[in-house]
């Protein structure tokens, strides 16, 4: 297969190469963050060799046909030039036409995609693949909430892809979509609060009614969409699906599949939790605040855990932050990656099989990576700045390491033209860094994590009947 290698870079003298899989991320022998795999080619474009064959293919035929009397030869060979001419012309219009008809449909043109992108290639080659571009997105679309609610949203993030469109903003779409919304938020109102526990009726009523209600937050974004306003389309925007995302997290108190039976004696987290890690620099100087001010010692940074898409990833990840594992542990840096201390003991935390729930499925998928080009593609996605992802083991690559994780710092420019990174569908992503995500890129080898906390959720972890 034909590679291609991006310039490595580097980090404290770290070396650095792309993609992230091809890498021994450690500076001891046996550091396993990332698996050995092929590139995706991005240098091929199968409509660049389309013309002249098609133009060959047709002088090819024309040629054959001069085979009769020599007065019908000379002929021939007389107009050949004024044929090749003309054929060059048609494939030029052609092609003009293409790139016209392109540009101004919304859509990529479906009847080219067939012959000339290979299924193998369409999500890599595709600029508008919608994968989660923040934590806050792939954490809102991970929640199993009721299927109205899932409906609703996935209504409203429509518009943020449409608020992405340069110039002229689609407003007329997004008006559509908000009532779409909110005709099925009042219609099916019955069925969305029936979907809440007993003791959650009270405050998902209360949000349901902030949404819906005459000057609640979707006829704010109506408005504000008919002002053509798209600073506050996109402000009301996101109150209207923090709110939605709060509705659906009281719909969906447990997990809704069974585990394996081989790992029901394993930690698991049955919800979201956040764990708080308080980070410090290593050579005693300071942080600075992505918004100004005094530069502090100590910087926060918090990880919402996501234990509906990884439950056994999140349940081990979440005791070890309990035990105290992390506590003083050192970080080491790349440009990609912000890995912690692999030097912890192997006998602390459990060995957890690979956990990669796919899009569209209802389980997680365990010891089997994801075939993204194939178009397959995972629930809580690497390629978000923020991620947070487990190694994986030092002996088998169909388990995560027991302890070991490490913070991905998503660069486009080491991505597809999807937004993809090269190492998607590789590894156990079990939550997003949504606090202090302006302090990863301050972190460097040698820094500390003075400590790591549980704060939320911690309710949602089910330990085995030994360790309660």
């Amino acid at each position: 297969m034909m590679m291609m290698v991006v310039p490595a870079k580097s980090c404290n003298n770290l070396p650095m190469a792309v993609p992230l899989s091809s890498i021994n991320l450690s500076v001891s022998n046996r550091y396993r963050a990332f698996t050995t795999r092929s590139l995706f080619l991005l240098n091929t474009s199968p409509l660049k060799s389309f013309q002249p064959k098609l133009i060959n293919c047709i002088l090819s035929k024309s040629e054959q046909s001069t085979e009769c009397s020599d007065h019908q030869k000379t002929e021939t060979k007389l107009c050949m030039p004024v044929l090749h001419r003309g054929i060059m012309k048609l494939g030029a219009a052609v092609s003009a036409i293409a790139v016209i008809i392109q540009l101004i449909s919304p859509v990529p043109l479906s009847g080219w995609d067939a012959p000339f992108l290979p299924p193998a290639e369409a999500v890599l080659y595709s600029p508008d693949t919608k994968v989660p571009r923040t934590g806050e997105l792939a954490l809102r679309k991970a929640i199993p909430a009721n299927t109205n609610m899932k409906t609703i949203q996935n209504s409203l993030e429509e518009l943020s892809y449409l608020l992405r469109i340069p110039q002229r903003k689609p407003y007329g779409t997004m008006e559509g979509n908000v009532k779409k919304a909110l005709k099925i938020a009042v219609d099916e109102k019955e069925s969305i609060l029936a979907s809440l526990p007993a003791d959650q009726k009270e405050k998902g009523l209360a949000i349901y009614a902030s949404l819906t209600d005459e000057k609640g937050e979707l006829q704010t974004l109506l408005r504000y969409i008919k002002d053509k306003d798209p600073d506050r389309v996109s402000v009301a925007l996101a109150s209207s699906l923090d709110s939605i995302a709060q509705l659906e997290l009281l719909q969906a108190p447990g997990l809704s599949f069974l585990l394996p039976a081989q790992y029901s004696n394993y930690p698991r987290l049955t919800g979201r939790a956040v764990v708080e890690f308080v980070v410090e620099k290593g050579d005693g100087s300071m942080f600075t605040p992505q918004s100004g001010g005094i530069p502090i010692k100590a910087a926060k940074i918090q990880v919402v855990l996501d234990g509906y898409s990884a439950p056994l990833t999140t349940g081990n990840f979440a005791k070890l932050v309990i035990d105290g594992a992390y506590d003083g542990m050192k970080l080491k840096c790349t440009d990609q990656a912000i890995l912690s201390d692999n030097s912890i003991d192997k006998n602390i935390g459990y060995s957890v099989p690979l956990e990669i729930m796919p899009s569209g499925q209802f389980e997680p998928l365990y010891k089997t990576t994801l075939s993204i080009q194939d178009g397959e593609l995972p629930v809580l996605p690497l390629s978000v700045y923020g991620a947070v992802a487990m190694a994986h083991d030092d002996v088998s690559e169909e388990y995560s390491s027991p302890n070991q994780f490490f913070f991905y710092l998503y660069d486009k420019s080491y991505s597809g033209l999807g937004g993809l990174s090269f190492d998607e569908g590789q590894f156990s992503v079990f939550g997003y860094t949504t606090t202090g995500r302006d302090v990863l890129p301050q972190l460097k080898t040698g820094d500390v994590v003075r400590s790591a906390k549980l704060i939320e959720g911690q309710d949602n972890l089910v330990l085995p009947a030994e360790n309660v």
